[in-house]
């Protein structure tokens, strides 16, 4: 994992394709899944239900939304990658994939390269960055996207 601090629009440059950064550990648990489907008013059973999802999910038990999952994206970009901009804004994604499903119980974390960088304005970059979401113990990851963000140094 490099721990290259990012205060520059040339750091970013320098970072493309060599810098790798991992989060810490989130627990996904049925109190988050249920919040999530509160705010997005996405209550299908198989988030929520526990006891149905038990007896009838095909994965054994509820599932974490996989829009949770991506919206945790930002959370964990913050959290590992030690980025000295001014400001900072989401600007998009482009393919997104849920690779597996996410129990709840089980643990999550993201790892963000550096896949692509342009200027954007005199000081400002916009990143694509490559994350993969791994379950913890899952032989596959849960997602995997393009995150797009702009910064201003």
């Amino acid at each position: 994992m490099s721990v290259a601090s990012l205060k520059s629009a040339a750091d970013v440059f320098a970072a493309v394709g060599t810098a790798r950064y991992v989060s810490e550990w989130t627990l996904i648990d049925q109190a988050r899944v249920n919040r999530f489907a509160d705010a997005t008013d996405d209550h299908q059973w198989i988030h929520v239900d526990v006891e149905r999802a038990a007896r009838e999910s095909p994965f054994g038990g509820t599932i974490a939304h996989g829009f949770l999952t991506l919206s945790l994206v930002p959370m964990w970009l913050v959290q590992c990658v030690p980025l000295a901009a001014r400001v900072s804004v989401n600007y998009g994604l482009n393919r997104v994939r849920f690779m597996s499903p996410v129990r709840v119980g089980s643990r999550l974390r993201a790892s963000f390269e550096v896949e692509q960088a342009s200027e954007v304005e005199p000081g400002g970059v916009q990143v694509t960055w490559r994350v993969t979401v791994e379950c913890e113990g899952a032989d596959k990851p849960a997602c995997v996207a393009e995150f797009i963000t702009r910064h201003a140094f």
